[in-house]
């Protein structure tokens, strides 16, 4: 497993490139993600980059994905939301919390 540099976020670490002005946005759009701005402080990263399991519209395994309901079995046994759920301890806003969070 990758290890994660602190409070890093998920395009950083899986280095998709779909980040504003990453290599993949002309090709796969910019990624949900970047752009959750409600979510900006959530498990420490900026915007959704540590919440990404709880959005819709993330690119994983190649592809983009579907909703939370659909997706989040996949994302659990992800390396990077391991590492973000690891590294906050108690600290760690779980997917209830972000999704009170997206709707607001």
């Amino acid at each position: 497993m990758k290890k994660m540099t602190e409070a890093e976020n998920c395009w950083e670490f899986k280095k998709c490139g779909r980040e504003p002005g990453g290599a993949n946005t002309k090709r796969l759009g910019v990624c949900q993600a970047t752009l959750a701005e409600q979510l900006e402080g959530c498990n420490h990263g900026k915007n959704g980059g540590r919440a990404c399991w709880a959005i819709t519209g993330t690119y994983c395994k190649g592809e983009v994905q579907g909703s939370y309901a659909k997706k989040i079995t996949s994302c659990l046994k992800c390396d990077f939301y391991q590492l973000v759920k690891k590294g906050e301890g108690t600290d760690y806003s779980d997917s209830g919390k972000i999704l009170l969070r997206l709707r607001e």
